[in-house]
């Protein structure tokens, strides 16, 4: 990335879109100093690809453990991170940790629902509250820079076409059984616009981004996308964010999208 963050946290780091992520970062032509990638159970055998990868670029890459839906787990992540960023603070918060189950409105039970938005809507804003003290400490510590940018302080949410309610005509009979996650991936819009506009005084950016449909666990082998090409893509669009895309909904090809 150009205008390299100094730290950059990403939820969901041990699969999909999330160990790309690392991987593209961390071996970059300019890698970033300090990589903190989280997910809830770093030491199991969902976590050996990551910590394959840590052991790789052990200057770079911080693996911590992190489950979203836990807030004792979120604050003593957040502890730790501003141990090891200190006053420089937190660069680049990208929330990507998400669940998916399938259903329509008729057969998505309410723990269904519930655990869905545990995950893919509260979970994004109680890190956003427990990291903003590190995001504003980089803020305050950046402020030679006049224009908000993911290298200064910035929380990127990995979002959805299928949160868009534009789009729902065109992409319901795509995927029609997917009720739960649209409606948390709308919601998760919503959280996007109402960060960018409370926390701008802050200079710190908000953006939603559209990975597209990706090869992964979570988006099947049906997927138009290796992981590989969406991370590239969504790499070059948060390196070139500027204020002008505060609380924007963009595409992994810089597509502005509509909510």
């Amino acid at each position: 990335m150009a205008g390299i963050p100094r730290s950059v946290l990403i939820t969901g780091a041990n699969r999909g879109l999330g160990l790309e992520l690392v991987r593209q970062m961390a071996e970059g032509p300019s890698p970033i100093r300090h990589l903190l990638a989280c997910c809830r159970d770093p030491d199991g055998p969902r976590g050996q690809a990551l910590q394959d990868l840590a052991k790789r670029h052990p200057e770079v890459i911080t693996v911590k453990q992190l489950d979203v839906t836990d807030l004792c787990s979120i604050q003593r992540c957040s502890q730790q991170v501003g141990s090891l960023v200190g006053v420089g603070g937190l660069n680049l918060l990208i929330n990507n940790a998400a669940i998916l189950l399938t259903g329509t409105m008729q057969t998505t039970s309410p723990e269904d629902m519930l655990a869905t938005f545990n995950t893919n809507v509260l979970g994004p804003m109680n890190i956003i509250k427990a990291f903003l003290p590190h995001l504003c400490a980089a803020a305050a510590a950046s402020s030679g820079m006049a224009a908000m940018s993911c290298s200064k302080a910035a929380v990127i949410n990995l979002a959805s076409v299928m949160g868009s309610m534009n789009l729902a005509p065109q992409t319901y009979h795509i995927v029609p059984s997917v009720f739960s996650y649209r409606v948390s991936k709308a919601a998760l819009h919503m959280l996007t616009v109402c960060a960018a506009l409370e926390f701008q005084q802050s200079e710190i950016l908000f953006a939603a981004l559209n990975p597209g449909w990706v090869k992964t666990d979570m988006g099947g082998e049906g997927g138009d996308l290796e992981a590989s090409e969406s991370v590239g893509g969504m790499i070059r669009v948060m390196d070139s964010l500027t204020e002008e895309q505060n609380g924007a909904f963009l595409n992994y090809d810089s597509t502005l999208l509509p909510w």
